[in-house]
């Protein structure tokens, strides 16, 4: 059997106060809250979706914020970067748009390519590159219309302590493309148009510790949940420990980590997340899976509060 994967269905990170989140990705950078729920595992603590008008595998950034909690090290068993994908000509709107919000930037070049390096308010790295592919977002938050909005990912730099028995994974079990070598990185591509660029660095830096500030897990895509199970078997034949299926609610997803510590999920593209809740109002309401339904009261209690705002 041999598989590809289209490439990065979502991100999962940790933060700090949900508000600051909240005001970072949806009021500075435009994404749409397109999901309020709850850590299915975890249910005293929000599961915020930002992504693009629809949702889309590969434009989904989530996140677990827990106030007060410990900040994390970002380092090798991580994903250390994360980069979204603007239209191009759109680069000086986001230069004037983070130093409007008193966010500092620098700017790098790698792969012919350039962009812009800040951090989220908890101490994410993130970064902004100009490319043609992928659909136009057409979300609209203020200013940000889609001429200049985010279109999703346009990838992820991978922090491995084993670089080369990562490489071997990306190549040989998810089917990625090796495209270029620069310095101490590989690049790597797949067939999707937008969240398809994974850049492994192969000089470990280091352990990294989960906390604020880090990336949980990177998930993969799955066209269905046939293509889930198939995948399941794949990874499992290939020598990775792999979880059940588990029911998310807007996708299905199995976890394993891979042999350079990093937290990998494959996560079906359907249903989506306007199953729950229609498209148009998507991310206005908390909305819970039937199984904690009966304790919304109680877990709507030991929530903090958040709005999305406009801040310009």
């Amino acid at each position: 059997m041999e598989k590809k994967t289209m490439g990065i269905h979502h991100i999962t990170a940790i933060v700090g106060h949900p508000q600051e989140n909240v005001d970072f990705y949806a009021s500075v950078l435009g994404l749409r809250l397109v999901k309020r729920t709850v850590n299915f595992d975890d249910p005293g603590t929000y599961h915020l979706y930002f992504g693009n008008e629809e949702g889309s595998p590969g434009t989904i950034i989530t996140f677990f914020p827990w106030a007060g909690a410990r900040q994390g090290v970002i380092g090798d068993g991580q994903v250390g970067v994360t980069t979204y994908v603007v239209p191009k000509g759109a680069m000086e709107f986001w230069e004037n748009r983070l130093t409007k919000f008193n966010v500092q930037y620098t700017k790098a070049n790698r792969f012919g390519e350039s962009y812009l390096k800040f951090d989220d308010p908890h101490g994410l790295h993130l970064e902004i590159v100009e490319r043609d592919g992928g659909a136009t977002n057409g979300w609209t938050f203020g200013v940000i219309t889609p001429d200049v909005a985010i279109k999703g990912f346009g990838g992820a730099t991978l922090l491995s302590a084993r670089p080369n028995q990562t490489a071997g994974l990306l190549e040989n079990v998810l089917g990625l493309e090796m495209i270029g070598r620069e310095g101490d990185l590989i690049r790597y591509q797949s067939s999707a148009e937008i969240g398809n660029i994974i850049d492994l660095k192969l000089t470990p830096i280091g352990r990294g510790k989960m906390g604020v500030g880090t990336v949980h897990h990177i998930a993969w895509r799955a066209k269905d949940n046939e293509d889930q199970l198939d995948w399941l078997n794949y990874v499992e034949s290939s020598g990775y420990g792999v979880t059940p299926v588990r029911d998310r609610n807007y996708f299905n997803s199995i976890y394993f980590r891979e042999h350079g510590e990093i937290l990998f999920e494959i996560a079906t593209d359907p249903p989506g997340f306007a199953h729950d809740e229609s498209r148009k109002t998507m991310g206005e309401n908390l909305m819970l899976p039937p199984q904690f339904e009966i304790y919304r009261g109680q877990i709507e209690k030991g929530l903090l509060p958040f709005k999305v705002r406009e801040l310009d």
